[in-house]
C-alpha cells in the first residue's frame, strides 16, 4: 500500500522553506519601513529648508539700510540729489553752509542744490576776504546735509558733510558773478550735534 504521508525529512524541509519565506518577508517589511521613514525625513528636511529660505528672504527684504549715499546730477544751475539706493526715498533735506556764510536752506519739495544758493554763499565768502581759487579746476564749498529718508519700513535721518564742486566765471569786483555747479562729493559722516562745529572746522582749515 502506497503511503501519501510526507516523511519526517520532507516535513523538516518544508518547515525550513516556510521559515525562509517568513524571514524574507520580514526583511522586506523592514526595508519598506526604512524607505517610508527616509521619504518622510526628506520631505521634512525639504520643508524646513524652504521655510528657512523664506525666512531669510523676508529678513533680507525687511533689512533697513541706515546708510545713505547721495548722488547728484544737473546742468550747472541745479544739482538734483537722489539716493544711490533706489529703495530709499528722500522726504526732505536741510543744507547748512559754514557759519560765517550765514546760509541755511530747507529743500522740502525736491532734494536739490541751486546755483543761486551757492552763489550767495560764495559772495559772502568774498566779502569776508576768502579769495576765489586761482588754480585750474573746480572750487569747492563744504556743506552739512541732513536728510530724512525712508528705508524699508523705517523713517531715518542722516547728517553728512559734502563738498559742492563749482566753477566761478564772469570776472567782476568779487571774483565771479556766475556759479556753475559741477557735482557733489562725500567728505565724512557726522552726528547732527557735531555737524555745525565740524563744518566750520573744515571751512577754517582750508584757509583763505
Amino acid at each position: 500500500m502506497h503511503n501519501d504521508e510526507p516523511s519526517a525529512a520532507e516535513r523538516q524541509e518544508a518547515a525550513r522553506i516556510r521559515r525562509r519565506w517568513i524571514t524574507l518577508g520580514e526583511v522586506l517589511a523592514v526595508i519598506g519601513v526604512l524607505i517610508s521613514a527616509l521619504a518622510l525625513w526628506n520631505s521634512y528636511a525639504e520643508r524646513r529648508s524652504n521655510e528657512a529660505e523664506r525666512t531669510a528672504e523676508k529678513a533680507e527684504k525687511g533689512t533697513v539700510s541706515r546708510i545713505l549715499l547721495l548722488k547728484a546730477s544737473g546742468d550747472g544751475k541745479r544739482l538734483t540729489l537722489a539716493p544711490r539706493d533706489a529703495e530709499q526715498i528722500i522726504r526732505g533735506q536741510t543744507i547748512l553752509f559754514p557759519s560765517p556764510l550765514d546760509t541755511k536752506v530747507d529743500a522740502v519739495v525736491a532734494p536739490r542744490i541751486e546755483a543761486d544758493w551757492v552763489k550767495r554763499a560764495v559772495k559772502k565768502a568774498h566779502d569776508l576776504g576768502r579769495k576765489a581759487p586761482e588754480a585750474v579746476g573746480d572750487a569747492r564749498m563744504p556743506v552739512a546735509i541732513t536728510t530724512t529718508f525712508d528705508s524699508g519700513n523705517a523713517t531715518l535721518a542722516e547728517t553728512a558733510i559734502y563738498d559742492i564742486g563749482y566753477k566761478e566765471s564772469g570776472g567782476g569786483l568779487f571774483g565771479g558773478t556766475e556759479i556753475a555747479l559741477r557735482g557733489l562729493s562725500l567728505v565724512e559722516r557726522v552726528s547732527p550735534a557735531k555737524a555745525h562745529a565740524r563744518l566750520d572746522a573744515i571751512w577754517t582749515a582750508r584757509g583763505p
